[in-house]
């Protein structure tokens, strides 16, 4: 029993140990896997460090990029089953003190809920994003939890997130407000925000260069998500998890004539995105 923790780290030498600074490493009822996934820079190095030989910080350096392909991995080869809750984050946050309490205590108290999401607590979009969260009960990948019940129930299953799906956190959502089942399913109720749990992410700075490329690529990433999202949403509103593809490009030739860019300034991006697209259902 206890609690896992899974830190999703590409080509985060720079902020790595920032985030694990923030979480309380010494936790003995908790393990923190740091995900290390495709990384060509010194994150994995730089984990090991932040961790000081700590026996329950465990360094995974994966060949193997994609977060979703890596979440995968988390759940049925690295968690032990028995969890009584799981805490999915990103290797770029940095958490808030209490944070991984206040996600478990939540997910126990309403034992019916099979998710909980963190808030954002950085940004000019912050307060609009707790709003959505109150609301819409989505998920930001950033810093969520699941029930251990929840998890047990994705692995007895099989479950596994599409290989090349773009962000975790919507599906992940789908699956908690569905209980495993189709749109039709669906219950606001399954998934919590936590007032009590938050994040802060590195903000984008014309003073950063490399924030700006970051968010460049972020945005064309975004619209890739946008449109695979219109994927999803079809097919779980009429096979639900078990018509998933194991990966999304399998699926592309099919959808990409129904596609089409929205307008500017966005549709830059999804033109950008539709390109590749194509370029992943030719196989190139």
């Amino acid at each position: 029993m206890g609690v896992a923790v899974g830190i999703f780290a590409h080509q985060e030498e720079r902020r790595i140990g920032r985030c694990l600074s923030s979480l309380p490493l010494d936790r003995a009822d908790t393990v923190f896997h740091v995900l290390v996934n495709g990384s060509t820079d010194a994150t994995a190095g730089r984990a090991r460090e932040a961790a000081g030989g700590r026996t329950n910080v465990i360094v995974h350096d994966l060949a193997a990029g994609g977060k979703a392909r890596t979440w995968n991995h988390f759940v049925h080869r690295l968690l032990t089953g028995g969890e009584d809750a799981v805490i999915f984050m990103d290797g770029d946050a940095e958490i808030l003190a209490g944070s991984i309490d206040a996600l478990v205590s939540d997910l126990a108290a309403r034992p019916e809920a099979n998710a909980a999401a963190g808030m954002p607590m950085n940004g000019r979009s912050a307060d609009a994003y707790r709003r959505s969260l109150r609301e819409e009960r989505g998920l930001f990948g950033d810093l969520y939890a699941l029930s251990g019940r929840f998890v047990g129930d994705i692995r007895l299953r099989g479950l596994r997130l599409p290989e090349d799906l773009i962000g975790d956190d919507g599906l992940v959502a789908a699956w908690a407000h569905t209980d495993l089942g189709r749109d039709a399913d669906w219950r606001r109720e399954r998934v919590l925000a936590c007032e009590d749990a938050g994040f802060r992410c590195e903000a984008v700075s014309l003073l950063r260069p490399t924030t700006l490329r970051m968010q460049y690529r972020r945005m064309i990433n975004y619209s890739v998500r946008f449109f695979q999202n219109r994927i999803i949403s079809d097919i779980m509103g009429r096979d639900g998890v078990d018509g998933l593809p194991v990966r999304m490009d399998a699926v592309y030739g099919e959808w990409l004539p129904r596609f089409a860019p929205r307008a500017l300034p966005v549709g830059w991006f999804d033109r950008k995105a539709l390109a590749r697209m194509r370029d992943f259902a030719r196989g190139k």
